[in-house]
């Protein structure tokens, strides 16, 4: 997907607690994201900031649930998965975003989706942040993490209303179907 519209979701996150956990593979290209991510946090006022580092992205769920269930508001994901001539990037790719998933509906904590699977390096680079990049998935995935944090703590301040029955209209059903 191209960043071509993405939202610029810089919010007021001052207070919010934040893990960030990074892959280790393409030094380069984790760089850029880190640098990016860092970026967006502190443009969102985030000044707690917990860091892990694990060695690839099939890590990258079992750290965000751990940083999720470790009382953070949002964890930032970043990773970088570069297909080869193998199967391999499809299950890393595939199990990377099924945990990453699992860890923020099971939690509730909003998980920022920074992980790059591209089909070059060049692609890579161009997503990373990096100077001369188009995009700078870092920055939107810290920066999206944070604006959910933000409003489901607002969502939470909201009260519930009770869900109304479905209205059924009386009369009788129709007993045959006109075309």
């Amino acid at each position: 997907m191209s960043g071509r519209g993405a939202a610029r979701a810089v919010v007021d996150g001052a207070g919010l607690r934040v893990g960030l956990v990074a892959a280790s593979w393409h030094a380069e290209i984790m760089d850029g994201l880190l640098d990016g991510a860092c970026r967006g946090l502190a443009e969102c006022g985030i000044d707690q900031v917990v860091p892990v580092r694990v060695p690839g992205s099939f890590e990258l769920p079992v750290a965000a649930a751990r940083l999720a269930g470790g009382g953070m508001d949002a964890v930032v994901a970043l990773g970088v998965v570069i297909r080869g001539g193998t199967p391999h990037f499809d299950y890393v790719c595939q199990a990377a975003t099924a945990g990453l998933t699992q860890v923020s509906t099971s939690t509730g904590v909003p998980v920022g989706f920074g992980l790059l699977t591209c089909d070059t390096e060049d692609q890579a680079r161009e997503r990373a942040g990096l100077p001369g990049s188009d995009e700078d998935k870092g920055f939107e995935a810290a920066t999206a993490a944070v604006a959910t944090a933000v409003a489901l703590r607002a969502a939470a301040s909201v009260p519930t209303v009770p869900a109304q029955p479905p209205r059924v209209r009386p009369g009788p059903l129709p007993t045959t179907l006109s075309p």
